[in-house]
Formats: C-alpha cells, sequence, structure tokens
C-alpha cells in the first residue's frame, strides 16, 4: 500500500556543518552519527522529529520545501492552512484577515485543515468500535506514526486507520472544487506546514500510495509574508466572512488534549518526543493498560510546538483557545455549519489508510539466523566498550557503536579509550589512533583554531 521508502524532509548543510555533535545527541531515535567531521543521518532510523533542527547551532540543519513560486503551476491553487498558522498572529489580527492575505499572495483558495476535525469527531468513536486492538493510538502525527514503525513495531497495529484532518480536508476541498466543474489536473492544494515529519508523510504517505495534496510550502516562510502585509495595513482586498464554519473543538484538534477528548473510554493525550517514547515503551512492555485511546503528538504543545512555527508555543496556545472561546459565543447566533459535511458519504468512504507497517530500524540482517548472531556480536562488543556514552566515537553511545562495528560501519578503535587502553598496551600506534581520530573529526581537528564558536576570534568570521 505505501512506497519502500522514507522520504525525509531534514538534510544537512555540510558547508555549514562543523561536526559538533548537538544534533547528535538529542535525536531521539539514535539516527545521526558524525564522520569526517560532518554530521550525517541514517534515513532507517530517521523520524523527521525536528530535534536536530533545534539544537542545531549553525543552522546547519534544513527543510526541504517546494517552492511557493510552484503553486502557480496550477490555475486554481488553494492554501490548505492549520489552525496554529492563525495562532502565530496577535489576536487583534483575525482568520479571515490572515487567510485573505493569502489570495493576495497568489492563491485562489483558503480552507483551514481543521474541518475535516467535525468530521473525525463523529468517526474515531465509531472505529474504536470496530477495532480489535486497545489501546487505539491517534493517527495524527506522522513523526509518531514513524516513531512506532522504526522503534516500536510491535505497536503499529494499534494505529488508527483513519486519515487526519489534512487529508480529510485536501480530499474534501478537492471534491468540492470538482463538483463545482473544475479539472482536477488544474487543481493544486499547498498545504501550509508547521513541521518537517508532515512533509516527509505528504511526499511519502503511509497506508496509501499518493496524497490528495501536491505540494507543501513551510509556515515559517508564508508567516513572515502574511505578516508583513498585515503590518503594512494590507489586510487583504478581498472580504472573507469571519463567522465560525467549524465548531470550537475542531479549532482546538491540534492542541494537546484536542482529540483524545472526543473519543470513546479511558484515553489519555501526551505530548513531547520524550514524553512520548517513555510511553510507549511502557506500552509495549505491558506496564500500561486498560486505556481505549492514545493521542500522542512528538512536538511539545501538539501542533503549536511545531518547529517551524514563528511564535512561542504557548502564546500560541492561548491565542487558538481565545479563538475557539469566540467561536462558541458566536456560533449560538450564527446557523452556519462545517461545509466539510456536503461529502460526508464520500469522505467515509475515502477516509480509511491501510495497515500501518513496522520498519524496525533495530532490524541487524534480512537474515533472521545472521540477525541473531550479529545481535550477540554486539552484546559481545559491549563488554569491551567503557559504557561512557561520550560520543567522542561519532556515535551517541556505546551501544550504538557497537551495533554500528557490527554493521561494518564502525570500528573498535573509534572508541578513544580503547585507543589509549591499546596504545598502552603495545597494540595500536599512536600515528594510527590519530588516523581514526581524523577519520571522525575531520583533519586538523584538534590543531588550535581561535576562529570556533565560543572561542577568543570567533567574531572575525
Amino acid at each position: 500500500m505505501e512506497p519502500q521508502f522514507f522520504h525525509h524532509a531534514l538534510k544537512i548543510n555540510l558547508d555549514a556543518c562543523y561536526g559538533c555533535t548537538h544534533c547528535m545527541t538529542v535525536c531521539p531515535t539514535e539516527a545521526i552519527r558524525v564522520k569526517n567531521g560532518k554530521a550525517f543521518i541514517y534515513e532507517h532510523k530517521c523520524i523527521d522529529c525536528g530535534m536536530c533542527l533545534k539544537a542545531c547551532p549553525a543552522n546547519a540543519i534544513q527543510v526541504e520545501q517546494d517552492d511557493f513560486s510552484t503553486i502557480f503551476n496550477y490555475k486554481h491553487r488553494v492554501a490548505l492552512y492549520p489552525s496554529v498558522l492563525t495562532g502565530q498572529f496577535p489576536s487583534r489580527y483575525y482568520a479571515s484577515q490572515i487567510a485573505a492575505v493569502m489570495l493576495d499572495l497568489g492563491f485562489t483558495h483558503a480552507f483551514e485543515v481543521e474541518h475535516g476535525a467535525d468530521f473525525l469527531k463523529k468517526e474515531i468513536p465509531k472505529y474504536q468500535l470496530e477495532s480489535e486492538f486497545r489501546p487505539v493510538i491517534s493517527s495524527f502525527c506522522p513523526a509518531i506514526i514513524r516513531l512506532i514503525q522504526v522503534k516500536f513495531p510491535s505497536l503499529a497495529n494499534h494505529v488508527m486507520q483513519l486519515k487526519p484532518p489534512v487529508d480529510i480536508a485536501a480530499q474534501f476541498y478537492r471534491k468540492h472544487l470538482i463538483d463545482q466543474g473544475l479539472k482536477d489536473e488544474e487543481i493544486g492544494i499547498f498545504y501550509i506546514t508547521p513541521c518537517a515529519a508532515k512533509i516527509a508523510a505528504i511526499k511519502s504517505p503511509v497506508g496509501e500510495t499518493t496524497s490528495a495534496i501536491n505540494g507543501v510550502i513551510n509556515m515559517d516562510f508564508i508567516f513572515n509574508r502574511i505578516f508583513r502585509a498585515l503590518k503594512q495595513g494590507k489586510a487583504g482586498h478581498r472580504e472573507l466572512p469571519d463567522k465560525p464554519t467549524m465548531s470550537p473543538d475542531a479549532l482546538s484538534w491540534s492542541l494537546t488534549n484536542g482529540e483524545a477528548a472526543h473519543a470513546k473510554g479511558r484515553s489519555i493525550a501526551i505530548d513531547g518526543v520524550l514524553n512520548s517514547m517513555d510511553f510507549l515503551e511502557q506500552l509495549e512492555d505491558e506496564e500500561i493498560s486498560n486505556i481505549d485511546f492514545i493521542e500522542i503528538r512528538a512536538c511539545d504543545e501538539s501542533c503549536a510546538g511545531g518547529i517551524l512555527n514563528h511564535n512561542n508555543r504557548f502564546l500560541t496556545v492561548e491565542r487558538l483557545k481565545l479563538r475557539a472561546s469566540r467561536y462558541k459565543k458566536d456560533q449560538k447566533k450564527s446557523t452556519d455549519t462545517n461545509p466539510i459535511f456536503e461529502q460526508e458519504s464520500y469522505l467515509k468512504m475515502n477516509s480509511r489508510i491501510g495497515a500501518v507497517k513496522p520498519r524496525s530500524m533495530l532490524k541487524m540482517d534480512e537474515d533472521m539466523t545472521r540477525a541473531l548472531v550479529k545481535m550477540e556480536k554486539t552484546r559481545r562488543l559491549m563488554c569491551f566498550l567503557p559504557g561512557i556514552d561520550c560520543g567522542a566515537c561519532g556515535a551517541p553511545n556505546c551501544q550504538a557503536l557497537a551495533e554500528d562495528i557490527v554493521q561494518h560501519k564502525a570500528a573498535l578503535t573509534d572508541c578513544i579509550f580503547l585507543q589509549n587502553h591499546m596504545q598502552k598496551h603495545g597494540k595500536l600506534s599512536q600515528e594510527t589512533a590519530h588516523n581514526r581520530i581524523e577519520k571522525i573529526w575531520g583533519e586538523n581537528r584538534l590543531e588550535k583554531d581561535c576562529k570556533r564558536k565560543g572561542a577568543q576570534d570567533e567574531t572575525l568570521f
């Protein structure tokens, strides 16, 4: 059902990287190594969570996105934007003003993703009743889906086979425009994303072969263009209604507990990738039970904390809650309804994804016998490694180094402590040890350099 690869939105700019290990030490799946003085990513382990991007002091981690000009390849250009985009702006700016500016930038339509949440609010309890797995794990966050695939594969069957709001909204709007007589090939739907994982998910969707979305635009990029226009008093030349067409519940869907609040039975909401890993590990070990639904998001404060957001996540949450409370008051006076239910029967037939397939990053070999042999070799190697987890070998910890050695991606002499021990006993020459260090950290890394970050002449760059 799905492509046999992981598309990755996070890339390393080798010209900017100087091998500081910040990214390597924060990566939750140990996907980053340092070789020849530069960081690189083991793609089969990366989940595009963006922890490395936040940690990099050199801005060497870059996020792939579609060039904004590609929207003009389509006659009808839809900006599919999440509610957290509106939360980036001071509360004096209304969602309708923000959408109007997007139209002035070149889009012909603007539609808020969370309209799809009102549909899911009705469908999730139904899915829970028919699912044979407990707990049901939300399919909302693509970084968490990939985390489960590569690190907790035994939980893959628990992932809900319902599309997230962004896909529901994209499907609805494409069908909506086609029903108006527009040609499918002339419709371009572009998602304005708060995170790298959603870029990756759209480029290589899980449980599907293709996405209804044609392109992805970095939220930080679009925010700057919209905010500049708003500050200049250009609040959009097109009039759009500022009445709620979706529920306050839907508006809060992308925040922590926005989804779990509408599931049946005992439900729990978790945010933050490290919190998520800790919880999933306990769940896999059957230390946690009697839970019916788990909403789990990789970012702190969920999408309000997305790595491509411009503003403080706590202010974003506050603004969205204020907007939701305003919608709650306005809805009492309004007869408007969510337009997504115009296509309810169509969406019901097209809201499912295929089963999420495990892609374990711990697989040592395709052959089970050889894999077991390699696992045993890893355990034997750990008898010799010091267990200090210093990262000086270019791997995040001793266990990761042992696994790399078994996979012929590293050598035992990469460990500086073993180098010292072997030199002391005459089993390794000083020149060989120095060459190993240079292979990891690059030539002349140990030479004096006062222009390094934090050194006395750093400002001379």
